[in-house]
């Protein structure tokens, strides 16, 4: 068993610039950006030593609203070097949930970009930061999010009351080399260095708080689950905000050497065009990606013979969809993890050299270093093998918990050390996991984690909604969508359309329902709680949904 690397996010990196000083570290095809291993280590010294002049201290939260621009990857192992704590903000959040997120997680910097094709960002914090448009940069002074004090913008244009990029580069001349080796040295392996904002199984977001300790190792048994290596070009087409993008990504290809060749906006053409000009030898994406792309791939002539491995994740890969990327995109020895934010991600992995109908069918056996058990959700105990429970895990993987959220941290983390996942899942004989469903009614809707109460939360701020109840239907796209069972206020009217764009703007766009259903009576059992299978197993009926509950996942 491989024995666990006692080492920072920022020594980490100095480690693999002086292994493969060379070798090719972050590249954007389009941007003709290229930066070694050598080149990468001395900008993100540099931007640490400029967010150090700023003032901002080991532990302080820096938040990060951006889509895979390069600033988002220097910024990651630029606080592994100075030591605050990465909060990911999701790059679909609309003013609601990001002033939530600032205010939960006491951010006092946040770095942003202007905003995506669907969202405006410096409009939403120029609403939520009135004062901005008068404060000197770096003194903001903001009634709503009071610790709040830097925002940074990555872009050439001079915004009111923010700094630039390139400030933090001219700030960096107030720090020496000594003053950042110092903070640098001081950092500790089990220190908060990333904070994730997940709806994981209960309520509103929670701020996962996941050490050096848990990313660094996480990130090196992917690697070797993927025989990963610094012969290894890795196109990360996943959202740095989730793990999926920063562990399984941009971490995996530091602990290896390897090249990290990040997307911006996920486009399956361009990844077919960068995987051939690129010649990538490794590709992730949740099943909704690589099924768009196989379509792209039988309409164009793409070169993508460089393909060996890579990760499908996120959520429940169909079969039939990992046998097509194996056999047309040539990915032999593609591979499944299985996790969640709360265990760094990675619990369970398929190996490289496992057998084809095991990588397919299964999410794979534990990663080194971390136990993982099928228990019987009503009594505790341990299932054999065979017989479905929830599915808990154990090890450095585990998140030190949810920030300021002690009562949730004990729901999720028993007196053992377990982590209760939620999921439901099997065990064979010889330890392959295979998921099952949810003991909870989180919906996966491509990749993203969906929590019902959020929205029902959000729904019933409408005058006309007298109630209302979230369930997730399947989809042949996204694997599940949103769907809101809406009762009325006596003598009213509201269609699908109106409650859809009574969402747009103020919750993300993957959770606005994309169906409604009316309804005068929900299901209930005898001590009156509603039947969410129930409504769902309707919804399946109603909308004729029921060829798609048969497709087969891992």
């Amino acid at each position: 068993m491989q024995k666990l690397d006692r080492i920072t996010v920022g020594a980490l990196l100095d480690r693999t610039a002086a292994q493969f000083p060379e070798n090719d570290a972050l590249v954007y095809n389009h941007r003709d950006l290229r930066l070694s291993y050598q080149e990468f280590n001395r900008l993100c010294r540099k931007v640490a030593k400029g967010l150090m002049a700023l003032g901002i201290q080991k532990g302080e939260h820096i938040a990060i609203w951006a889509t895979n621009v390069p600033e988002w990857v220097t910024l990651q192992f630029t606080t592994g070097k100075m030591g605050a704590v990465l909060v990911t903000v999701n790059t679909n959040y609309k003013s609601f949930e990001v002033e939530y997120l600032l205010q939960q997680s006491d951010a006092t910097t946040l770095v942003m970009i202007g905003g995506t094709k669907t969202t405006n960002y410096l409009k939403i914090i120029n609403e939520l930061c009135p004062e901005l448009k008068d404060c000197p940069p770096g003194q903001l002074n903001s009634a709503r999010l009071p610790l709040l004090k830097n925002i940074i913008f990555i872009g050439e244009e001079a915004q009111p009351g923010m700094l630039n990029w390139n400030d933090l580069l001219e700030l960096a001349n107030q720090i020496t080399d000594e003053e950042l080796d110092a903070r640098q040295a001081s950092l500790d392996p089990d220190d908060c260095i990333n904070m994730q904002y997940t709806s994981g199984t209960t309520g509103f977001p929670k701020g996962v708080m996941l050490t050096h300790t848990n990313l660094v190792n996480n990130a090196h048994s992917i690697a070797n689950c993927m025989a990963f290596s610094e012969r290894d070009r890795l196109l990360i087409t996943v959202p740095f905000f989730h793990c999926f993008g920063c562990v399984l990504g941009t971490m995996t290809c530091v602990v290896s050497g390897a090249t990290m060749v990040p997307l911006e906006v996920f486009n399956p053409v361009r990844v077919l065009e960068i995987v051939d000009q690129e010649r990538c030898t490794a590709l992730h994406g949740v099943p909704t990606m690589f099924i768009m792309e196989l379509e792209e791939l039988a309409k164009g002539n793409y070169d993508v013979s460089s393909l060996r491995t890579g990760i499908m994740a996120g959520s429940p890969c169909p079969i039939e969809v990992m046998k097509a990327v194996v056999d047309r995109m040539g990915m032999k020895e593609i591979t499944i993890t299985y996790g969640q934010t709360e265990a760094s991600p990675a619990i369970t992995m398929t190996r490289t050299d496992d057998p084809i109908e095991l990588r397919v069918a299964t999410v794979g056996k534990v990663i080194p270093n971390v136990e993982a058990k099928i228990v019987d959700p009503e009594t505790g105990e341990d299932c054999p093998p065979g017989i479905q429970g929830e599915i808990c895990s154990r090890g450095y993987n585990v998140m030190k918990g949810y920030y300021k959220m002690p009562e949730a941290t004990a729901q999720a983390i028993d007196q053992d050390g377990w982590l209760h996942t939620g999921d439901l899942g099997i065990m064979d004989e010889k330890g392959y996991f295979k998921i099952t469903g949810r003991l909870k009614d989180m919906i996966i809707r491509g990749g993203e984690n969906v929590y019902p109460r959020e929205i029902e939360e959000f729904l019933y701020t409408h005058p006309l909604i007298k109630d209302v109840q979230v369930v997730g239907v399947p989809s042949m796209k996204y694997g599940e969508e949103v769907l809101a069972y809406v009762q009325l206020r006596e003598g009213v009217t509201l269609t699908k359309e109106e409650i859809q764009d009574y969402c747009r703007d103020k919750i993300a766009k993957y959770k606005i329902p994309s169906y409604v259903l009316f309804i005068d009576h929900y299901p209930i059992t005898a001590s009156g709680k509603i039947q969410k299978y129930k409504l769902r197993e309707q919804a399946i009926t109603a909308l004729g949904l029921e060829n798609l509950t048969k497709i087969e996942t891992a």
